[in-house]
């Protein structure tokens, strides 16, 4: 009787995170909550992503900057950076795995952080930004939702699975 009531349980809830899930992505009157001032980030934290042999310039994302919002967007700092340079690029942007869409919210090349004005959301692919598309695959979203938590992107971030290019 437990077990049946358990199995209940879990189905119940399962199905209620899919009904969740595709309201995120079916609502044609979805609206992005309010987005807060980028946060923080330090480059001695950046996890490397994974990029194809050919890019020359490496970029990581500073876990601490993770968040998932109850509205389904990844918001995050990611960190661009040439080997030997001193010079850091950051980007504080939004991933909707539901849609395939990015959005850059603000930049920062010295420290100071720019507010992106009148940024839509663009279409993930290798030809918009190559980053956020590996970002996305290797460690925010799995299929067309978010991972569970912050926990599992940053351990999928810190072991990569072989890449082929």
């Amino acid at each position: 009787m437990k077990r049946a009531l358990h199995t209940s349980a879990l189905m119940g809830a399962a199905l209620g995170a899919v009904a969740a899930q595709a309201q995120l992505i079916d609502n044609p009157d979805w609206q992005e909550s309010a987005v807060p001032p980028p946060p923080a980030f330090d480059v001695k934290r950046a996890l490397q992503i994974e990029m194809p042999a050919y890019m020359t310039l490496k970029f990581g994302i500073d876990p601490k900057t993770i968040v998932i919002t109850p509205d389904g967007v990844v918001r995050y700092v990611v960190l661009g950076w040439r080997e030997g340079s001193n010079t850091v690029n950051a980007f504080y942007e939004g991933v909707r795995c539901a849609t395939a869409e990015y959005r850059t919210y603000a930049r920062s090349a010295d420290g100071e952080w720019r507010m992106a004005e009148g940024t839509d959301w663009k279409r993930i692919d290798e030809r918009n930004s190559i980053y956020t598309y590996e970002l996305s695959r290797q460690a925010l979203c799995r299929g067309r939702a978010p991972r569970a938590s912050v926990t599992d992107m940053v351990r999928e971030l810190k072991r990569p699975e072989i890449l082929l290019y």
